[in-house]
């Protein structure tokens, strides 16, 4: 049966139409009954549904019957598009032999489009380049082609014309799909070897475990064993996907180039790492699947709750949330202004908002996150080499030889009038342009190396806003590079306040704390006295600002009389605001810290 399986999957730019492309094919395959049909059938959880986006990839088996009269079995994985989610894309590619490219017939290939082309090259892929979108009225099907023949080099005849959304070439799609897609290597009668390319949580029947078998046979009763982690399990059940109610359709076996499921006794998602290789506990294959890593994260961010009462039950909901992501990775940690919390890494800035809005949703928690930071590493005078991943753990600068922060490479395609605005943006983020390649007579791409910490908050946003929303942006991790980097303390009437420590670039860092300064000066209540807020680099003050002190007019009781009775009464209340201010304290409220965090 294996000559007439094909393994494909879709890849495409955010909202090139690559779930509703996958929505007609299920529909066209007879694997989804009309009336059991709705949009975005692969999106599962609704924040996929409202944003439009894939965050979890759903496989699914179809059944079609091709126009020679075979009946073909044809698995499609359905990738995350984003780039936060490149290493189970990749495991999701290894796992096909052949991908579909859609492309926009109105916005043409953008950044994200030559990025998945790169990962599918590195894996081998067989690509089937898809117009899509052919039927809006500013559609350029001519200069598209024209793209897919100088930008990914592959020759403009290969591609298939459709409309997703209106059902025009399936049929062509589906026919492409069994010509020129590969059947599965591997024989049956070989040693298990199965690689993981997602997995998930489910209640009562522990982790279940998506795997494409590459080599042998798996079936019920079979001993398997994970090679990373080396546990050693009984298959309980395995099966194949179908959309709708009955997900999970239960099968004999899977053989060699299916793609299904298999259900063990794994207890935790973190032992089911991704791109690991299934193998039989007897006398099973001992080389694994190549491209297995282990998944580092990126961004770290405090998440706190806002009333302190609902800690533990953060803690739950946290660790509800890592059964089914174990890319998501969280700590204890407490701040003297924020209460107890809890330190979490996550891949990239979409993940951490969709782990935060799904804290909200589903689990109804009020909390508060913190500047979102990278992993700086610091090089001390000794020689030792520290990650620092919180501006609290920073060490002293007199035992600081170097510090290096994180740098990624930016390919970015705007239109040719943007470029100048571009270029102002990537030096005012203290990037460099490495690379210019003009793509067609109205665009260009732009390769450049930017630090991390610089793109987290508002960099696609302003790009976006620059080029009115045609521009796009796709990364990848280029390494650590030593940086004239300082650590930033905020002092309220002389004290630090954890909560506002940050890590900045020598040259930002004034400029940084005359904005906190200015945005704790509105939100921190008036005193009986005065309050200084200072910035301050290691002993170093670089911007301050003062809250005024409350007055209390205490000369009102006094009417007529000689003017030293007023003085000696003001002077009174000079001494008691000098007491005060040495012994006070203030307390800043924690609208005050929601307030900074949310501007920050």
């Amino acid at each position: 049966m294996s000559h007439r399986t094909r393994n494909f999957c879709i890849i495409a730019h955010i909202d090139h139409g690559k779930t509703t492309l996958s929505d007609r094919l299920l529909e066209h395959t007879g694997t989804i009954e009309m009336r059991d049909s709705q949009d975005q059938l692969l999106d599962a959880m609704d924040l996929e549904r409202e944003r439009g986006i894939t965050i979890k990839s759903h496989p699914v088996t179809m059944r079609y019957t091709a126009k020679d009269g075979e009946v073909y079995k044809l698995n499609l994985m359905d990738t995350p598009g984003h780039v936060d989610f490149a290493y189970e894309v990749s495991r999701s590619l290894a796992a096909c032999e052949g991908a579909l490219l859609i492309v926009d017939a109105a916005q043409g290939v953008e950044a994200q489009t030559v990025a998945n082309v790169h990962l599918a090259n590195k894996q081998g892929l067989t690509l089937i380049p898809v117009v899509n979108k052919i039927d809006l009225p500013n559609a350029d099907i001519p200069a598209v082609l024209k793209q897919v023949e100088d930008i990914i080099s592959i020759p403009a005849d290969e591609a298939v014309m459709a409309s997703a959304k209106n059902g025009i070439g399936i049929d062509d799609i589906l026919e492409a799909v069994v010509k020129r897609i590969p059947a599965p290597r591997g024989k049956k009668e070989d040693k298990l070897r199965a690689l993981i390319f997602d997995s998930m949580f489910d209640t009562y029947r522990g982790v279940v475990v998506y795997v494409r078998v590459v080599d042998g046979a798996i079936k019920a009763g079979d001993a398997v064993k994970l090679l990373q982690t080396q546990g050693t399990y009984e298959v309980k059940e395995v099966g194949i996907f179908r959309p709708g109610l009955a997900k999970m359709t239960a099968q004999p076996n899977l053989e060699a180039g299916d793609v299904g499921y298999v259900i063990a006794n794994i207890k935790s998602a973190s032992d089911a790492k991704v791109g690991d290789t299934l193998i039989s506990a007897r006398a099973g294959a001992t080389e694994a699947l190549p491209g297995f890593q282990e998944v580092q994260p990126m961004v770290f961010s405090g998440i706190y709750p806002i009333n302190t009462a609902d800690f533990e039950h953060l803690k739950l909901a946290m660790g509800k949330l890592q059964l089914n992501d174990a890319a998501f990775v969280f700590q204890p940690e407490s701040s003297v202004a924020l209460g107890f919390g809890f330190r979490c890494g996550f891949l990239g800035l979409l993940h951490m908002e969709i782990i935060q809005e799904r804290l909200r949703r589903e689990y109804n928690m009020d909390i508060i996150a913190t500047y979102p930071s990278v992993i700086y590493e610091v090089l001390k005078t000794n020689g030792d080499l520290v990650n620092v991943d919180n501006p609290e753990f920073m060490p002293d600068p007199s035992v600081i030889q170097e510090i290096r922060e994180p740098m990624v490479r930016c390919f970015i395609m705007v239109p040719n009038e943007s470029i100048s605005g571009l270029m102002q943006l990537i030096m005012d983020k203290r990037g460099e342009v490495k690379h210019t390649e003009s793509l067609d007579t109205k665009r260009v791409m732009l390769t450049t190396e930017l630090p991390l910490n610089e793109i987290l908050v508002d960099f696609v946003d302003k790009i976006k806003s620059m080029t009115r929303g045609y521009g796009s942006m796709d990364y990848e991790p280029a390494g650590y590079k030593a940086s004239k980097l300082v650590k930033l303390d905020m002092l309220v009437n002389n004290e630090p306040v954890d909560a506002f420590s940050c890590i900045v670039h020598r040259d930002k860092a004034d400029s940084r704390g005359r904005t906190l300064a200015a945005k704790l000066k509105e939100v921190i209540p008036q005193q009986l006295y005065q309050v200084s807020i200072q910035a301050a680099i290691g002993g170093k003050i670089v911007a301050r600002e003062n809250v005024s002190a409350q007055r209390k007019d205490v000369t009102a009781k006094c009417y007529g009389g000689d003017i030293s009775r007023k003085r000696k009464l003001l002077e009174k209340q000079k001494e008691g605001k000098k007491r005060m201010k040495s012994i006070g304290r203030v307390n800043i409220p924690q609208e005050a810290f929601i307030e900074v965090l949310k501007t920050s």
